[in-house]
């Protein structure tokens, strides 16, 4: 460790370089009174305790080398960290090579990626913030293109002249993306098992990296979602077919995997979309909100400590029903099921999450909730507005446009909050964010 002797009383333990200790971490609230909104209150899962209710939600950006992560990464990260953000997740990170959404994803298959995951895991933590990675496997959506390499909201696979793989695709049945796209294998039974082994044997790269938890990526279309969903799930063996059971059995066996790679105290998260919005399709059984309260309380069950709630993703044909709330809506949903079942499960919500008041309306307990504006439109709790949708907001996109998301909405709220020790001369308030 470098060490200033000047300050070396104040510097960052455990960092394999100088930095002053962040005590407390930037985004923790410095009034404890009634008045702190919940958003700026601690929360505990397992082990691991959160100074504020903010996750820098997994965000791909297709910048990796080989699937080591890289300086870019390092850069992207740290700056939701140091600016007060108490849970950073990693982008999703493949569980084997051709598990990648892109020949530039990260990935954690074999151990030389576990350094470049070291070097960010040791600058968050250096900055008394916490940090986790999500494990996943694309499924039928992998080798496809950056996406500033193709026009603007399509997939276009990458060839073998790119580094892609499209004749390698795994998924539960031999059912392609769309039109135009490879056919994916279907899986063996024995791929399937050595899929479970693969993510269990990234969880324990992770450990070695440092990391405070793992979610497990089961959203989004990408492979675990294939599995749980009827219409991309046409096995009929033990692992799919019309039984909820039979879809559900991959994702449980690669839950009970990891928990069981990983100690006992330490967190773990898992990524759902609670509904690929396909009940338009001619009435064929899909993947819907009422099967993914079903599936919350097995996750409960097998030891999940907090479920992320998104939705979409399994099929270019879906018909979303957006508005501000439709994804914190079907959040709320799920975590009212899972407090009269008597589960401790925790509920993230994500999506359109981009205002001050929206994040703090979403996990607010108890009391009047403040009206949210978005886009113009003013909406406001019904009843006495004591109704929380979820536990903690993951928010990605407006991170993207404002780093210093904590912060500024810290100000916004009037809730003082501790900066980064090294910004001291440029406090973010409430009255030069209105200049």
């Amino acid at each position: 460790m470098t060490v200033n002797k000047l300050t070396a009383s104040t510097s960052a333990r455990g960092a394999p370089f100088y930095t002053p200790a962040q005590n407390p971490p930037a985004g923790t609230a410095l009034d404890t009174g009634a008045e702190v909104p919940t958003l700026f209150t601690p929360i505990k899962l397992r082990d691991m305790t959160l100074q504020n209710r903010f996750i820098v939600s997994p965000m791909c950006t297709y910048s990796a080398d080989d699937g080591h992560l890289t300086d870019w990464h390092l850069v992207h990260l740290g700056a939701f960290a140091l600016r007060g953000a108490a849970l950073t997740i990693v982008e999703a990170t493949a569980v084997t090579p051709n598990g990648r959404i892109s020949p530039e994803d990260s990935g954690l298959w074999q151990d030389s990626q576990i350094a470049p995951l070291k070097r960010i895991v040791d600058f968050v933590h250096s900055q008394g913030q916490k940090i986790g990675i999500q494990l996943a496997h694309a499924g039928r959506k992998a080798s496809t293109l950056g996406p500033w390499h193709v026009t603007k909201g399509r997939h276009e696979v990458a060839g073998p002249d790119v580094g892609g793989w499209p004749d390698n695709l795994w998924a539960p049945s031999a059912i392609a993306w769309d039109e135009g796209y490879p056919t994916p294998h279907a899986m063996t039974v024995a791929q399937i098992q050595g899929l479970v082994q693969s993510f269990a044997d990234a969880a324990r790269r992770a450990l070695q990296a440092g990391v405070d938890t793992i979610e497990i990526h089961a959203a989004h279309g990408y492979l675990l979602t294939e599995f749980l969903s009827p219409l991309t799930n046409q096995r009929t063996d033990a692992y799919g077919g019309s039984s909820f059971e039979n879809r559900t059995r991959v994702l449980l066996d690669v839950v009970g995997a990891v928990r069981a790679a990983i100690p006992q105290g330490m967190p773990l998260l898992v990524r759902i979309s609670a509904s690929e919005w396909m009940a338009h399709d001619g009435g064929r059984p899909s993947w819907d909100l009422a099967e993914s309260k079903r599936l919350a309380l097995l996750l409960a069950d097998a030891g999940v400590d907090l479920l992320d709630v998104s939705s979409g993703g399994n099929n270019p044909r879906q018909r979303i029903e957006v508005h501000p709330y439709y994804q914190a809506d079907m959040a709320g949903e799920i975590r009212e099921l899972l407090r009269r079942e008597s589960k401790d499960m925790k509920i993230g919500a994500v999506g359109m999450i981009s205002t001050a008041e929206m994040a703090r309306s979403i996990v607010q307990e108890g009391g009047k909730l403040a009206s949210c504006e978005q886009d113009g439109k003013i909406e406001v709790e019904s009843g006495d507005g004591t109704k929380t949708r979820a536990d903690l907001v993951l928010v990605a996109r407006q991170f993207l446009r404002e780093p210093e998301f904590v912060l500024k909405t810290a100000a916004l709220l009037g809730v003082q909050v501790s900066g980064p020790v090294q910004y001291h001369r440029a406090p973010i308030t409430k009255r030069r964010l209105r200049l």
